[in-house]
């Protein structure tokens, strides 16, 4: 029983459960995903469902809706994972990740697919 409570506490101390980080945008993850490809973001990342997308200088995608955070310090919430896509050297200067140049629509999108990737 303690073990478990530690866990909860563990759990909650990062940023609570998935289920509340994971929550989805108002956005269309089919556009995501294809804007996902468009974009080529699988040159740095590796990105399920996506063709090619086998990159190594950013973090795998696999599982991106289960994180606790955005690039290790953003709290993985819809809000944020639009703010990120859009500008994330605003959430964490030391970021390698560029801005892309999405339009805000289109971070929604994409936001709306990341929130698939269980």
């Amino acid at each position: 029983m303690r073990r478990a409570a530690a866990g909860l506490a563990l759990l909650l101390a990062c940023g609570g459960a998935p289920e509340t980080t994971a929550r989805r945008v108002d956005g269309d993850p089919g556009a995501g995903r294809a804007l996902v490809a468009a974009y080529q973001c699988g040159v740095c990342h590796e990105i399920p469902g996506v063709r090619g997308a086998r990159g190594v200088v950013g973090p795998p995608l696999t599982g991106f809706a289960r994180r606790a955070y955005i690039g290790g310090r953003v709290p993985n919430t819809p809000d944020n994972r639009v703010r990120w896509l859009l500008d994330p050297s605003a959430l964490a200067p030391e970021t390698a990740m560029p801005t892309i140049g999405l339009e805000e629509h289109e971070a929604r999108d994409v936001a709306a697919y990341l929130a698939t990737l269980r």
